[in-house]
C-alpha cells in the first residue's frame, strides 16, 4: 500500500510540474508576420541562415506589452527583449549582409498578414515605421521610429483565426531602406508579440 501511495504522489508531482511548465512558457510563442516578410520568418524559411533558435520558432518573439511607452528595451525591440533571439536585433544578418527587404510603395495601400500558432484574445495590432534618415547601423531604438503607429487595428478582445490579414495605408514620404515594427497586443496576458520587417520604399 505504501508503494502505491508513493507512486501516486510521484505521478501527481509530475503532472503538476508539467502543468507549471505549460503555464510558464511551454506554450509561449504564438504569432509572426509574413507580409511583409519579418526577420524571424526569413530565418525560419531558410532565406537567412544561422539565426539560432528563432529559425525553429518564428512565432515566439514575445515580450512585455505597452509599446512604445513600455515594452522591449531600446536595442531589443526586434527580439521582444528575448535574449535567445538576439540575432533579430542586429542591423545585419548573421552572415554580416543586409537583411533582405520587401519592396513597398510609400503612401500606398498594403495588406499585412499574421500567422498564428495559438490565438490569444487580442487588444489590437499596431504598426510603426522608421523615420526618414534613421540610423541603420545599430540595433533599432525608439529614436529611430515614428512612435505614432501609422496603422492601428482594434480587435476588441476577439481571438484571430490562424491566418489574419488586414489592409491599411503605408506612411508617405519615405524612401530607401526602412523597418516596420508590427506589434500584436494580447488582451489576456501581460505580453505582446513583435515582428520587424525590412522594407524598401
Amino acid at each position: 500500500m505504501r508503494e502505491k501511495t508513493k507512486l501516486y504522489a510521484a505521478v501527481i508531482s509530475l503532472v503538476g510540474a508539467g502543468a507549471i511548465a505549460l503555464s510558464t512558457g511551454g506554450a509561449s510563442g504564438h504569432g509572426y508576420t509574413d507580409l511583409p516578410l519579418s526577420r524571424q520568418k526569413l530565418c525560419a524559411n531558410g532565406t537567412v541562415a544561422n539565426c539560432g533558435d528563432i529559425q525553429y520558432e518564428p512565432q515566439s518573439v514575445e515580450g512585455p506589452k505597452g509599446f512604445p511607452a513600455a515594452g522591449p528595451a531600446d536595442g531589443q525591440i526586434c527580439s521582444g527583449n528575448n535574449t535567445r533571439f538576439g540575432q533579430l536585433n542586429s542591423p545585419t544578418t548573421p552572415a554580416g549582409t543586409a537583411w533582405p527587404t520587401t519592396k513597398l510603395t510609400a503612401g500606398a495601400s498594403y495588406t499585412f498578414r499574421w500567422q498564428f500558432t495559438a490565438m490569444h484574445s487580442t487588444t489590437d495590432f499596431s504598426y510603426y515605421a522608421t523615420k526618414q534618415g534613421w540610423n541603420q547601423n545599430h540595433a533599432l531604438t525608439r529614436a529611430d521610429l515614428n512612435t505614432t503607429p501609422f496603422l492601428k487595428v482594434p480587435y476588441n478582445g476577439a481571438r484571430p483565426p490562424s491566418t489574419l490579414s488586414h489592409t491599411g495605408t503605408l506612411p508617405g514620404g519615405l524612401s530607401g531602406h526602412h523597418v516596420i515594427v508590427a506589434v500584436w497586443t494580447v488582451a489576456d496576458t501581460a505580453n505582446a508579440f513583435y515582428a520587424c520587417s525590412d522594407v524598401t520604399f
